[in-house]
């Protein structure tokens, strides 16, 4: 059936795009949470403790990209609504769970692990779903569903704050929980529209048919040489991504102190990472081919040259500056991430290709911010954390630098191969037409000797 471009699919795409806010507003909004962390489990004797903190957050970011190729599996096999309504579930017990810990360790798991874990399976069939809803629109509603996170980005650090300091950091995840209890309905209007004949005759018959393991787990685009150096250069600029969104407002705090609103720094983040995503997707519609990836070397390169630059701010105002830098190319990266596969490997592969790539995403995002803690641990400050961090950008965008010249190379592999095929083609017609004359000239001949 053809996509009604609209009709239900609006209420579809509203749903999609709480999800999209919810999930990564409150994981974008972890420094706010991190430092409030800090004040309720520190202790003046532990010196490893920002190391310690570090890991909830990471751990809760790394694992909503880390479960992503499962979260795709279990989406083909048991439809978007359910699992999206599953790990809303497990998302708000992870939730509600950690309101009520005492210590640190046991975040580790309510919400580095059951909170993220149900945020992946929650997020993943929203971007699904809407293909069933949309064909001809479904730029736009991308574009309006990927807005929800910054639009979350921007408004829920100031909403933090002020719980947190009316209510402590237990009550106000308990308030969180409200925005994951809105996700699990949101999740029951992915309804499918219409199913196939098979899956009819499955019904009927009660049966359930497993699918190949091929067709589950397809480790063929990694045959794709230029998919492959994507896929691995990706990863290795990720390793100091993550660290400003967990460190720059305890960062803040130690250099400024209290004077200065340092959630403004998550909105300046927020707001044009927004714009960075409608600016840079547009952009891309006009780059031919896999040269798309070159938007992608330049956003790291800035990003890897203001994460650099957070050590050098000595003034508020500088810092503002480089968040809105920050963000602008953030929004460049993630905008163009299905473009560039689909370009690299096709559209039949290109759903397992990008949950690929965001599961290997997961373990440099996951390492990063703890490492920095340990050196803010062992130094007393962040300065040589935030230099290390630029350093990853800018070695992963060289990488990706060589992937137009092997994709490009991959092409021009193929073209020899249809001109001698069109080459045989033609010498066959040519071998048949002095065949057909041969025979033809005998016979001519015998005509006129009678």
């Amino acid at each position: 059936a053809e996509p009604p471009e609209g009709g239900w699919g609006w209420v579809v795409m509203l749903a999609a795009m709480w999800c999209n806010g919810a999930v990564f507003g409150i994981q974008n909004s972890c420094g706010v949470l991190f430092v409030s962390m800090l004040e309720l489990f520190g202790d003046g004797e532990d010196k490893q403790l920002a190391f310690k903190t570090a890991w909830v957050s990471s751990l809760s970011m790394g694992m909503v990209f880390f479960c992503s190729p499962i979260v795709s599996i279990f989406t083909d096999l048991f439809g978007c609504q359910k699992v999206a309504v599953a790990g809303a579930a497990v998302g708000f017990a992870g939730l509600l769970s950690s309101s009520f810990v005492s210590t640190i360790e046991p975040l580790y798991f309510t919400y580095g692990i059951l909170f993220a874990c149900g945020c992946s399976f929650a997020y993943q069939p929203s971007l699904v779903i809407l293909g069933h809803y949309f064909k001809k629109r479904l730029g736009l509603v991308n574009g309006i569903v990927t807005a929800g996170s910054s639009l979350f980005t921007v408004s829920l650090p100031f909403l933090l704050r002020v719980l947190i300091d009316s209510v402590g950091l237990c009550n106000t995840l308990r308030v969180l929980c409200i925005l994951m209890f809105i996700l699990f309905l949101a999740g029951f209007t992915y309804k499918p529209l219409v199913s196939n004949a098979k899956d009819k005759e499955g019904g009927k018959k009660g049966k359930f048919r497993f699918p190949s393991e091929k067709k589950i787990c397809n480790f063929s685009v990694f045959k794709v040489v230029s998919y492959r150096i994507w896929a691995f250069g990706i990863p290795a600029a990720l390793f100091g991504y993550f660290v400003p969104y967990v460190h720059l407002m305890n960062h803040v705090k130690d250099r400024f102190g209290d004077s200065v609103p340092e959630e403004v720094l998550l909105l300046c983040l927020g707001i044009t990472s927004g714009v960075g995503r409608l600016i840079f997707g547009r952009v891309a519609d006009y780059i031919p081919g896999a040269r798309k990836v070159y938007l992608q070397v330049a956003s790291f390169f800035f990003i890897g040259l203001m994460s650099m630059m957070i050590s050098l701010c000595h003034v508020f105002g500088g810092l503002i500056a480089v968040c809105l830098f920050m963000g602008l190319f953030d929004g460049c990266f993630i905008c163009i991430m299905a473009p560039i596969a689909f370009e690299l490997v096709g559209a039949q592969d290109v759903s397992q290709a990008i949950g690929f790539l965001l599961g290997l995403m997961s373990i440099p995002m996951t390492v990063g911010p703890p490492i920095a803690g340990l050196l803010y641990d062992h130094l007393g400050t962040y300065d040589v954390a935030f230099y290390l961090a630029g350093v990853p950008p800018i070695i992963g965008g060289a990488i990706l630098c060589f992937i137009p010249w092997v994709h490009e190379r991959q092409n021009l592999k193929g073209r020899p191969k249809r001109v001698d095929g069109e080459t045989t083609e033609k010498m066959l017609e040519n071998e048949s037409t002095l065949v057909l004359d041969t025979t033809e000239k005998p016979v001519k001949e015998m005509e006129s000797g009678v």
